[in-house]
């Protein structure tokens, strides 16, 4: 039986070494960690994929792994430099904003490895993964093209960034193949982090572009999107997830989710250390390495038409293929088809 080692940082106080070495006895020094970013684990998405993927390695090794949810930004660095300071590697921390406090704490541990998710650290100890976010989202998008019957869909997201940008111009991009004369209606939650745990404002966005006439909305703002998601299926209109596969929040309003396979990036880096082939550097997960995709499963599968699942297989052989190209607009900042 695998033994989780879990460790909460509370908002009250920031944690001494004393006391966080206190609550790491019992752990081995070779144990791997995982920290969350602030929406925890149980967000039902970007986290719980992590979580996943930390799950998975403990089932297939039976060995143990140490996972922290931060309360407040403040706690990125402590944290990261505890796990160090103990022996923790790798130690993964999925999300770009963790990208400012790992270049400063993993200078001052040469010797351990770090992984980061969705950004790049640039460092001989640091594993930067990336997916092509934009190759799964414009699979989603030539469902919801497909499935409309206003000719109007939405896009929800947590603030003008250029990675949630390349959801959304994934998005488009997919959508337009499928249709030409599709309306992308694209709108963000807020203007900054916090907009991920935003439900309430989500649900209001999507609420509106269901009021425009979009009646399929994508959501891709973390913990925030089921508020977009409840509000497609209390329409009756249709909702496509994001990272984790949330099918199943809505039986029968769920379209797809775009599934981003953050679990696999953590498990195989506590894999990798494990077995001794740990690789710093910069891996890019696609369509091709299944690292991203459409989830069909018995929640959905009735929703899709033959065509729409043929033009899926259609649609992913031509993108691994080469034939179609997905814009990536993190590349130069642009959506050339929205």
């Amino acid at each position: 039986m695998t033994v989780q080692k879990k460790i909460s940082i509370g908002a009250k106080a920031i944690l001494g070494a004393a006391t966080f070495t206190a609550l790491m006895t019992g752990v081995a020094l070779a144990d791997p960690a995982l920290i969350y970013d602030a929406a925890g684990k149980n967000d039902k998405s970007f986290n719980e994929m992590a979580w996943n993927g930390a799950e998975a390695y403990a089932k297939a090794t039976g060995n143990s792994y140490q996972d922290l949810e931060i309360q407040t930004d403040a706690q990125r660095e402590q944290a990261l430099r505890r796990f160090a300071q103990q022996g923790a590697s790798p130690i993964v921390v999925p999300g770009f904003t963790w990208a400012e406090p790992l270049t400063v704490v993993a200078k001052e541990f040469p010797d351990t490895h770090f992984a980061i998710i969705d950004s790049v650290v640039d460092l001989p100890n640091v594993r930067s993964v990336l997916f092509k976010e934009q190759e799964g989202s414009f699979l989603v998008g030539v469902l919801a093209a497909m499935k409309s019957e206003t000719g109007t869909i939405g896009y929800v997201t947590a603030f003008d960034f250029p990675l949630l940008q390349a959801f959304g111009c994934g998005y488009v991009q997919g959508a337009k193949a499928a249709n030409a004369d599709i309306q992308v209606l694209q709108n963000f939650i807020g203007t900054d982090f916090a907009a991920f745990n935003d439900i309430n404002t989500a649900g209001e966005v999507g609420r509106s572009q269901l009021e425009r006439g979009a009646d399929v909305v994508y959501a891709a703002a973390g913990a925030a999107g089921e508020g977009a998601l409840q509000a497609a299926a209390d329409a009756g209109k249709y909702g496509i997830g994001v990272d984790s596969n949330q099918n199943y929040l809505f039986p029968g309003n769920m379209l797809s989710s775009m599934v981003k396979r953050v679990d696999v990036a953590v498990q195989n880096a506590f894999t990798d250390e494990l077995n001794g082939n740990w690789t710093s550097g910069i891996q890019v997960l696609g369509l091709a390495e299944e690292g991203v995709g459409a989830a069909v499963d018995e929640y959905n599968e009735p929703l899709l038409s033959d065509e729409m699942k043929a033009a899926l297989a259609d649609y992913t052989a031509k993108i691994n293929s080469g034939e179609i190209v997905v814009h990536d607009y993190r590349s130069d900042n642009s959506c050339p088809v929205s």
